[in-house]
């Protein structure tokens, strides 16, 4: 919690708190997700979001449809927030399990919030924590009645944390209304009763209350959403306006927002009976002669990696969003990992080369979204999106884009031409152009498409020459398209000590483990790479400029010491400085894993000179 000025109490109220005015502040809601309280860290986040406020969260949620443990983390405040916080200014306990384990998370002096009804605070932590305990249960069952206690205890919380951090009344309400709005009216009316007597319940015995200071006013209108729905959205902004799909975690919110909103544009999503039929079914809109979506986790990636060696040998543009989960086989389905990189690289029989991407936050998934539906066009190549878990289910607020420029619609020109011949080997670069089907070909020479190796018109040969013709072809997209990639900044020194890589949801805590390391005096920078396959030019020329490389990325060492990104990285530049910081737990990155790894080969560095 950062603090920047104290409010004297007024003299006619001495037993007031004080009030403590803040730049930021990391709060932790503990308890059963079947509480709802996902729906509470998300109201904080969205106030943040329309307070002109920065935002970042974190959640984890039990893969049993019966629910279970779980927490949301916000983190919140006046300035740039990169990460989701390493240790909590607030932990709100709903059961005992929550308060024990924890309250390791919690800084000390830091205040526990505990449902008192559930709660017995442990004598041995009273020193280090200010404890505040409310009998949140029985005062909710007291403002809206016993029936609706499990489902509005939430909310009283959400009363009792506006008052301890005097949030915007007003807008809270809003969004609750908004929530619950489409529900019967005395669902939101509960929930409202419920909000209110959080809000006016006394904190007397709490020690502090805090204010946030101002937001610097921007005139810049901020939207506050998920990577998943921001990821969603872009694509219909880009033009998509087919997808096919399977449920599965974390997946399946994509899926329900464009089956919801594409309909409003025109367009179509549908669910299929399993992942190869949706794959399928994408590239067959896609032949169609529009750009198609379809998605999944790494499970439904292994199953459509047949389909994709068929986009691949076919050359159709097509987009694949794959939100990187544990693995393998069915593993953390509600945990993070980043282990699908070599699959979405590599995966299936043959050279069949594919671009991947990776959005950086929950803005560059709407980004980065228009980008691959654009490569996927341009250059009749399928994309793969790698997102994960912690980018899907967080909440950021970001500047809300500028619709008019982003939006596109995707053409269908079907002019008559004279001829045409899709897969054209004197092509320099190597990019195939389909015409969309119906097109009239006056020579009568009309191209088809197949998954067996073709000539320049689609037809099937066993031509070796051919073959390897075709396989060049495939291979030239790809290198075309590197050169056009921009070349990622260097966030930091320019060369020195150590340079770290990441990739996805990494970004944040790279850079404030930099910003600590440099603040400690160590010459540390960060690169973090969005165009995995194929590279941007030009990485030779920043990783030459330091002593060594660490690849923070959440998979395994693997085998030889380090991971996937890392390996592949090793494999382009054959550079034994390349090496790994890894860890496979499930759980995100903390700013001080990095810096502890930072220090230690710093010291070991110093060890050896």
């Amino acid at each position: 919690m950062t603090s920047t000025t104290t409010t004297e109490t007024a003299a006619t109220a001495p037993a007031a708190p004080q009030r403590v005015q803040l730049r930021e502040a990391v709060i932790r809601i503990a308890g059963n997700s079947q509480d709802g309280i996902q729906a509470l860290g998300g109201f904080l986040a969205r106030l943040a979001g329309r307070s002109e406020q920065d935002v970042m969260t974190y959640m984890t949620i039990p893969s049993t449809i019966s629910g279970g443990p779980s927490i949301y983390q916000v983190r919140l405040g006046s300035g740039e927030i990169l990460s989701a916080g390493d240790e909590a200014d607030v932990l709100l306990a709903f059961y005992q399990h929550s308060y024990e384990e924890h309250i390791g998370s919690l800084r000390k002096g830091g205040v526990v919030l505990y449902d008192s009804d559930h709660v017995e605070p442990r004598p041995e932590w009273k020193d280090d924590y200010h404890h505040v305990g409310v009998a949140i249960s029985g005062l909710t069952v007291e403002a809206i009645g016993g029936t609706a206690r499990d489902k509005g205890k939430n909310v009283f919380a959400l009363g009792l944390l506006a008052k301890m951090f005097d949030l915007e009344v007003p807008k809270l309400e809003a969004l609750i209304l908004e929530r619950f709005g489409g529900k019967d009216a005395s669902v939101a009316q509960n929930a409202l009763n419920a909000f209110h007597a959080g809000y006016a319940y006394s904190l007397g015995n709490i020690l502090q209350t805090f204010q946030f200071a101002d937001a610097k006013a921007r005139g810049v209108r901020q939207v506050v959403m998920t990577g998943n729905e921001a990821l969603a959205y872009g694509l219909i902004a880009a033009g998509v306006r087919f997808g096919a799909g399977y449920p599965i975690t974390p997946w399946s919110d994509i899926m329900e927002l464009l089956r919801r909103e594409l309909p409003k544009y025109g367009g179509t999503f549908v669910q299929c009976e399993d992942e190869i039929a949706s794959i399928s079914m994408a590239l067959g809109a896609s032949y169609a002669g529009r750009v198609a979506v379809t998605g999944s986790s790494g499970p439904g990636l292994s199953l459509k990696t047949e389909a994709l060696g068929w986009a691949v040998m076919a050359e159709m543009p097509l987009v694949v969003v794959d939100v990187q989960r544990g693995g393998p086989s069915t593993g953390l389905p509600t945990n993070v990992e980043q282990s699908d990189l070599n699959i979405a690289c590599f995966g299936g029989h043959g050279d069949a080369p594919r671009v991947v991407v990776a959005p950086a936050n929950v803005e560059d998934c709407f980004y980065m979204a228009i980008e691959a539906v654009n490569i996927a066009r341009k250059y009749s190549v399928p994309v793969i999106i790698l997102t994960d878990q912690a980018i899907a289910s967080r909440i950021e607020a970001f500047d809300e884009p500028n619709l008019q420029q982003v939006c596109q619609e995707l053409p269908l020109p079907l002019e008559p031409v004279q001829a045409h011949k899709p897969y054209d080997l004197t092509a320099a670069d190597g990019i195939t152009r389909h015409l969309a089907p119906g097109t009239r070909v006056l020579n009568g020479n009309y191209p088809v498409v197949t998954g067996l190796e073709h000539d320049e018109l689609g037809h099937p040969t066993s031509s070796p020459k051919l073959h390897a013709a075709m396989l060049a072809k495939r291979r030239r997209k790809l290198q075309a398209l590197a050169t056009t990639l921009p070349r990622p900044e260097v966030y930091g020194c320019r060369s020195g000590q150590l340079l770290l890589v990441g990739w996805g949801s990494t970004m944040g805590p790279i850079r404030e483990a930099v910003d600590r390391a440099r603040a400690d005096g160590h010459q540390v920078a960060a690169l973090h790479l969005r165009h995995l396959h194929p590279f941007p030019l030009g990485l030779e020329d920043i990783f030459d400029a330091f002593e060594h490389l660490r690849v923070v990325e959440m998979n395994d060492e693997g085998v030889y010491g380090y991971g996937q990104l890392a390996g592949l990285l090793r494999a382009r530049y054959r550079s034994h400085k390349i090496r790994g910081i890894n860890k496979a737990d499930g759980l995100a990155f903390k700013v001080r894993e990095i810096v502890e790894r930072i220090r230690h080969d710093v010291e070991e560095r110093l060890s050896k000179a």
